[in-house]
């Protein structure tokens, strides 16, 4: 199942806390238009599309102002042409969560535990596709070095592109509760990872507790923080590899910093990134337009010009093209360094781009 299928039936979102961020030097960001802004498509590329129409597509792109391309398949077709006309190309990568056949069938135990007990190995979450990997075992980070070292050792690859680099949702959505029959009105067992004896045996040894045994584990700020250290531990030591590699490294995450690690321990304010992509996709929380520019503002502040963030916007989100013009204006106009997006980049969509 690709992303498109994953963001119609269970992108998840909340609330949460906002914990400090650590301000450093700005990274990268280097204008890439007149305009100043650089503008990025997620593709699942069609392998069987034909080269002169991809020639085509591609041009138009980057004569709108789009410059780069996060690829979730690897299609040397479509990564030759896309740098040919002048875009970046970054392979877009499944992290955490990784449903491999054979990953279940040999490496069961690096799978995520739930509170409940549940491995995602053999009772995934919400969706069957849900196989989250745990972040805390040393094989699961030499897996996840491996793969992305096979990805940018070759030639036409400009960076990696990660997604799902985070837990499993522990709150959904309130619109998407009626999608599985369920009510969140607190973290459940079910869907809190993870507890499984790796993570239990290192937070015991540095905090003198098991997890299982605190009364109020979704109150608690160690174990909390212990689930977002464990995620930037995998993103820094990947991002290592792309830095050593003189490639980039990005990644697609939750909308605001306060959603991430409430939500999905996802605290990637604090990652060694070259540019972040958060998903703010407005529709899925209900919120209207003008919310992109509020989070795109809260991402900015906590970032700390440490490194361009990229408003992802999902267009079939937007009623009509003034819509998606406007959601553009308020991610540019609260510090964006450009727009991702997400659906169907058609002409009518490149000709509210090439405005900006």
């Amino acid at each position: 199942m690709n992303k498109r299928d994953f963001l119609k039936t269970s992108l998840l979102a909340g609330a949460g806390l906002v914990a400090a961020t650590r301000c450093t030097p700005a990274q990268s960001g280097k204008p890439e238009t007149k305009s100043g802004y650089k503008h990025w498509v997620w593709e699942n590329p069609n392998l069987e599309d034909d080269e002169k129409s991809l020639q085509d597509k591609y041009e138009k792109f980057y004569k709108a102002g789009i410059r780069g391309m996060f690829f979730e398949n690897d299609s040397e077709k479509h990564f030759r042409i896309a740098k040919k006309a002048g875009l970046e190309t970054h392979r877009w990568m499944w992290t955490m969560n990784r449903g491999e056949k054979e990953l279940r069938e040999n490496h069961p135990d690096w799978f995520a535990v739930s509170r409940k007990g549940e491995s995602c190995a053999t009772n995934p979450p919400y969706v069957g596709y849900y196989r989250w990997l745990c972040p805390s075992k040393t094989e699961t980070q030499n897996y996840l070095k491996e793969r992305v070292t096979e990805i940018l050792e070759k030639d036409y690859v400009d960076g990696i592109h990660l997604d799902y680099v985070r837990y499993c949702d522990v709150i959904l959505p309130l619109d998407l509760w009626k999608n599985y029959n369920i009510v969140q009105q607190q973290e459940l067992p079910e869907y809190d990872f993870c507890y499984c004896e790796t993570c239990r045996q290192n937070f015991q040894a540095e905090h003198g507790v098991d997890p299982l045994e605190l009364q109020y584990p979704d109150a608690s700020l160690s174990w909390r923080n212990y689930r977002y250290d464990r995620i930037t531990n995998v993103v820094n030591q990947l991002a290592e590899i792309a830095h050593q590699h003189k490639k980039q490294i990005t990644a697609a995450v939750f909308p605001t910093p306060e959603v991430a690690r409430r939500n999905v321990r996802q605290d990637w304010t604090n990652w060694n990134l070259d540019g972040v992509c958060p998903m703010i996709y407005h529709g899925f929380y209900q919120e209207q337009v003008s919310w992109i520019g509020d989070a795109v503002k809260e991402g900015v502040h906590f970032l700390c010009d440490r490194f361009p963030l990229y408003s992802g916007l999902f267009l079939p989100n937007f009623k009509n093209m003034d819509e998606l013009k406007s959601g553009i204006e308020y991610a540019l106009n609260n510090g964006a360094g450009g727009v991702s997006f997400f659906g169907e980049v058609n002409d009518d969509v490149l000709s509210v781009i090439s405005q900006f």
